[in-house]
């Protein structure tokens, strides 16, 4: 990668809603950002060879009609299979969030090495709230600038990670995140601290290369302070839970 700043490509289906905010997060962390309908990616309009990241952003990609981020999931592995393969190849730093982490467990590109799905919630009902993330891997590029817990919010109804084998991604290092309790500890499977009842509290996993990352919570929603709705109340001993590192970091590797 040349010293060139860092663009991130942002596609946008029939459905998403989160483009904006995960612009704004990136360009915050000093990338600049496109945000471009799918349709031109597929008319060659816009090719992913010229941009440096992928950031696949929230909302309900094709209306969720036949599961949440499948679609989008058959896009990546089908139309796009020749962009995406040459991206990771190249070794292109790539993000999903929410509906984007589920388009990349459907397209097979998370978590790599066996099957997994996200499925509904166990208490049955969309979850809308913050949470506190806790990260884990040091395999991924997107969490090597992050030292403390991040607070950020949820909005997911189909958000519960399950895999073949969850302790096998612990000890493959590909557990990016994972959910814990206001005070750092750990969740334990319990609700509220995990919202949805993901295998041994997973809030994100990252392939076996580290570049790419997927995740339930919204970090795009917490990386300037006037975001925290409990700003009054914490100070900087406690830490910010800020979540722009996250963003920084992604963009400090596609610019290596």
């Amino acid at each position: 990668m040349t010293s060139m700043t860092p663009s991130v490509l942002i596609p946008i289906a029939p459905g998403t809603n989160r483009n904006a905010e995960l612009a704004i997060a990136f360009e915050a962390a000093g990338a600049v950002t496109a945000q471009v309908p799918l349709e031109a990616i597929r008319t060659g309009e816009t090719k992913l060879a010229d941009h440096q990241i992928l950031a696949l952003p929230g909302g309900f990609s094709y209306g969720d009609a036949l599961g949440a981020g499948r679609l989008l999931g058959l896009d990546l592995s089908g139309w796009f299979a020749d962009q995406m393969n040459e991206a990771v190849e190249r070794e292109m730093p790539i993000i999903g969030i929410c509906n984007g982490f589920q388009a990349l467990v459907k397209a097979g590109l998370l978590p790599g090495n066996q099957l997994a799905s996200l499925t509904e919630n166990n208490n049955g009902r969309f979850e809308c709230r913050w949470v506190t993330l806790s990260p884990r891997s040091s395999r991924s590029v997107w969490t090597s600038e992050l030292n403390e817990d991040l607070r950020c919010p949820i909005a997911h109804g189909e958000g519960r990670f399950v895999g073949d084998d969850a302790a096998q991604l612990v000890a493959a290092d590909q557990v990016a995140f994972a959910y814990v309790d206001a005070s750092g500890g750990p969740a334990n499977g319990s609700y509220p601290a995990n919202p949805n009842g993901s295998d041994v509290d997973i809030a994100g996993v990252t392939d076996a290369s580290g570049l790419i990352l997927g995740l339930m919570p919204h970090p795009e929603d917490h990386v300037f302070r006037r975001q925290d709705p409990l700003r009054a109340r914490r100070n900087a001993e406690a830490g910010t839970g800020s979540c722009l590192g996250l963003f920084s970091a992604g963009v400090k590797a596609a610019a290596s």
